[in-house]
């Protein structure tokens, strides 16, 4: 059991997600949001992005909307004292245009809408930390020492989305509208595991043994693994503007089913074994990451999301806003394949991710101090729906509060600036090592600290 435990670690390397609020949608469409995450029952410039429908109640004319945001901050592992640590730089670009005109609109939208950017974890990986204490701990007397000689990991997770839709104003108070998505998913993984071993000079004197351990002295596996896919879904809007100051809404994004497939090359570790002292091997990332393995057709969809929100205008100048998003995760096939290694009747089985559906629940504020200037605010709380056993080097979805303000300056009616900022608090977990492994190593630790930074600008022509 310990030799195939040790087997089991040597797949385990690779980036993860950076800062989505589910397991793998973000809802930082447009930089307004950083400042108000309270967005799905307002009406201004970012509803195009949240509450479609509501365009509807905007004034008359072309709308052009452009915004930049900028993810800075890290996710971190924690494993026998040391961390493993990705730093994490990643702008997200978006752009809408949409045109109203008497009780109607045409409205389309780009920009990310999963994922979390390109990570790169230097220094390995907790999955690469567990070797030396596995091998010390499965085959004592073997091993004068087992160190970490380089390993190294990169992943990339980013969803790209566009939407065509159309708003009819019903009446004086609803609306809706109907809108068709495009989305193109990308999924890297580039590993590299390299563990240098000490062999017991004592071994030397049995015959045979010394010699064939030496295909241990240099542990090494790699893969550079891209997974694409493209993706069509449903969006649907309804607002209701209750009455001059109330004003609901509700945003329905269908299940986008994506098939992705893996392209790249994989090298695995092999050795012949010792007969009865250890069974031959020939395993890689592939045996417990299947879904990467180069020609490999996995599906990865991106779950539906209920999205309501309500807006009320406390006074003329001051709105509160109060919004929830749901997201269904266990009706979408998030690769919901095991891998397995067979060594000589021996099968070793990877850990299937699993997903509870997710929500969060935001409250927000905007006040105008005069026709030009106005300060947003707003806290929000995400509960991704992941389960500690879901959580490893590929991604480690943790449940987040995040505190976001910003400025909005209106340099004249046609124009709008707006420049934000939102701070990630995420809820550090402990992983599932000492099940997975039997209690033969620590269990590692999981954080992440992201700051994200914004600037929008909209004009009306």
């Amino acid at each position: 059991m310990r030799r195939k435990l040790l087997l089991l670690a040597l797949a385990a390397v690779i980036g993860s997600a950076a800062y989505s609020a589910s397991i793998d949608h973000i809802q930082t469409y447009t930089p307004e949001y950083l400042g108000n995450q309270a967005q799905n029952g307002m009406i201004n410039g970012a509803s195009v992005y949240y509450n479609p429908a509501g365009l509807a109640r905007l004034q008359d004319g072309t709308y052009i909307h452009a915004g930049l945001e900028l993810a800075v901050g890290h996710e971190k592992m924690k494993y026998n004292g040391k961390d493993y640590k990705a730093d994490l730089l990643q702008p997200i670009p978006n752009f809408a245009a949409y045109k109203v005109e008497d009780g109607s609109a045409l409205y389309m939208t780009f920009g990310g809408l999963g994922g979390g950017g390109d990570l790169k974890y230097k220094d390995g990986v907790a999955g690469t930390a567990v070797i030396p204490d596995i091998v010390n701990n499965s085959f004592k007397g073997l091993f004068k020492s087992v160190t970490d000689n380089g390993s190294s990991a990169e992943g990339k997770n980013l969803y790209i989305q566009t939407t065509l839709g159309k708003v009819w104003a019903v009446d004086e108070k609803l609306s809706v509208s109907v809108g068709g998505r495009v989305v193109y998913g990308i999924r890297e993984l580039k590993g590299n595991l390299n563990v240098k071993t000490e062999i017991n000079p004592k071994l030397n004197v049995i015959p045979g043994i010394g010699e064939a351990l030496n295909g241990f002295k240099n542990i090494h596996a790699d893969i550079d693994s891209k997974r694409t896919a493209w993706g069509y879904g449903v969006q649907l809007g309804l607002n209701y503007k209750a009455t001059d100051r109330l004003n609901l809404a509700l945003r329905y994004d269908s299940r986008v089913k994506m098939n992705f497939k893996a392209k790249g090359n994989m090298n695995n570790y092999k050795h012949p074994g010792l007969g009865q002292v250890l069974p031959s091997i020939d395993l890689g990332f592939g045996n417990f990451y299947p879904e990467y393995i180069p020609g490999a057709k996995v599906r990865r969809d991106l779950p539906a999301i209920l999205a309501l929100g309500a807006s009320y205008k406390v006074t003329d100048n001051w709105t509160m806003a109060l919004a929830g998003n749901y997201y269904f995760n266990k009706d979408a096939k998030m690769d919901n394949i095991v891998g397995e290694a067979n060594l000589k009747g021996n099968t070793i089985k990877g850990m299937e991710a699993e997903y509870d559906n997710g929500w969060e629940v935001a409250l927000g504020t905007e006040y105008r101090f005069n026709p030009k200037w106005a300060i947003l605010g707003s806290v929000n709380y995400a509960y991704t729906g992941a389960k500690v056993t879901s959580f490893d080097d590929v991604e480690y979805a943790l449940n987040s509060v995040t505190l976001g303000t910003g400025l909005k300056y209106n340099p004249n009616e046609n124009a709008e600036w707006v420049f934000s900022v939102s701070h990630f608090i995420y809820d550090g977990k402990k992983g599932h090592f000492d099940k997975k492994y039997k209690g033969l190593v620590a269990n590692p630790e999981y954080d992440k600290s992201i700051t994200a930074f914004g600037v929008s600008y909209t004009q009306r022509f």
